[in-house]
């Protein structure tokens, strides 16, 4: 069974970092591409982050590019987000994915419980 549990997350200034983490059971990084989504209030869920299974190539949203780093632990099946320089719109749950690979969330059939990461002004 495919789990996937999120840690990290919580309520920090605009301008600071946080990290969030995410440990997976069930399958390996060979397997599907693992990655993070975001969904803010009142919006559709935006694909942040992923790391494809295959040559671990990593995709950003514009959004984030150069703010955000995406990094994973094969030996123990877990992923990270940093988030530096945050800003009050990276506001959001966020969610960690496992699946097809690009950066819509139709390709992602395994989703965890969501951590909310709140940035203030």
């Amino acid at each position: 069974e495919v789990q996937l549990v999120e840690s990290g997350g919580g309520l920090v200034q605009a301008g600071r970092s946080l990290r969030l983490s995410c440990a997976a059971s069930g399958f390996t990084f060979d397997d599907y591409a693992i990655g993070w989504f975001r969904q803010a209030p009142g919006k559709a869920p935006e694909g942040v982050s992923v790391i494809s299974n295959i040559g671990g190539t990593t995709h950003y949203a514009d959004s984030v590019k150069g703010r955000f780093i995406i990094s994973s632990d094969n030996a123990k099946n877990t992923i990270y987000l940093q988030m530096n320089s945050l800003k009050p719109d990276d506001t959001a749950v966020y969610y960690c994915v496992a699946g097809g690979g690009g950066l819509y969330p139709e390709e992602y059939p395994y989703w965890g419980q969501g951590t909310q990461v709140t940035v203030s002004s």
